[in-house]
């Protein structure tokens, strides 16, 4: 259940983000869940391998790199998917941390309420 609300969640931001970002399209909302649902599972299964192989990096970065490891998550799931499209590398860098400080902020509001 916890899953299913945290996914809702993150496509309500993904998908509000598409009317407020101008390089972002998301056709609908239902297409927003397909694209959370996507990204979560992109996230769990490629994104540690990305980020093992690319660790030289990340730590000459200072963590910096992993922005644009999120950055080409996002267009991953962009490609794979009929409905979303994002412009460029930069609205997709952008729209990876709006996304993720949004959602956690939710996240963390909505865990203090449960308390």
């Amino acid at each position: 259940m916890r899953f299913l609300v945290r996914l809702l969640i993150s496509a309500l931001v993904a998908y509000g983000l598409s009317y407020w970002l101008a390089g972002i399209h998301i056709n609908s909302f239902f297409t927003a869940v397909g694209f959370s649902l996507i990204l979560a599972l992109v996230n769990a299964l490629i994104k540690p391998i990305l980020v093992i192989l690319t660790l030289p990096v990340t730590v000459f970065t200072l963590g910096l790199f992993l922005l644009v490891i999120n950055a080409l998550m996002v267009l991953l799931v962009d490609k794979m998917m009929d409905g979303v499209s994002i412009d460029s590398f930069g609205w997709a860098l952008l729209f990876s941390l709006l996304l993720s400080a949004t959602s956690s902020l939710i996240f963390s509001l909505l865990e203090k309420e449960e308390k």
